[in-house]
């Protein structure tokens, strides 16, 4: 998902993303705003970030990393700063490199697998409901990305959170009650026949179980 954002938002701004051996990373570049697409093992994620950064001097708190996030359902977006890395191993690569958990993250949404391990399950094409909600994510992702270059992170944050909509699990359907037994109606004692007013019994008859007659 990351990647898939990352290629539309180089089309939206014009930028042409190339493969840079030095990096080994597809790379592209708009003013100071660098985009990079690393081609190596996800747990070698961080080299090409520790170069591009090291040289260009730029520092953790202005880098914004773009991944799946497997504890969060299709169709969700978060942005952060810094936390724990859960086990991702390209968050791990990247963190180690830059020696510091500080650089901001967007994370899109993946949902987490019921069999497959993460690392077999990301690369993996998502189903057509899933992927129509990841990509409902990744649009306003990009509408906020003009407030994240004007470093109003807390601004797009704000924003991108109150604005996702997860793909909601189907619903089971009720399972039925149990009927419960009538309770036996107790014999009437015999007693001699008394003269009613008419439709009395008839109504009263109507109204209990919802005869027409």
């Amino acid at each position: 998902a990351g990647f898939w954002l990352l290629e539309k938002l180089a089309l939206a701004r014009g930028v042409t993303l190339k493969k840079d051996n030095h990096y080994q990373a597809l790379v592209g570049k708009e003013g100071g705003l660098w985009l990079v697409m690393p081609q190596t093992f996800m747990n070698a994620s961080g080299r090409a970030v520790q170069m591009l950064a090291g040289f260009f001097k730029i520092p953790p708190d202005e880098i914004l990393v773009v991944h799946d996030e497997l504890d969060f359902a299709p169709g969700t977006a978060r942005l952060k700063q810094g936390g724990g890395i859960a086990g991702h191993n390209g968050l791990k690569d990247i963190s180690q490199r830059l020696g510091t958990h500080d650089y901001w993250r967007l994370r899109i949404g993946v949902g987490r697998p019921t069999g497959d391990s993460g690392a077999d399950y990301v690369l993996e094409k998502p189903p057509a409901e899933e992927r129509e909600a990841i990509e409902g994510a990744i649009a306003p992702a990009l509408e906020h990305v003009p407030l994240m270059l004007a470093d109003d992170m807390q601004g797009a944050m704000q924003k991108l959170h109150s604005e996702d909509k997860p793909v909601a699990k189907k619903a089971e359907a009720p399972k039925p009650e149990p009927k419960k037994a009538e309770p036996k109606k107790a014999e009437a004692k015999k007693t001699p026949p008394k003269e009613d007013k008419p439709g009395l019994l008839k109504g009263l008859l109507k109204g209990l179980t919802g005869s027409r007659k």
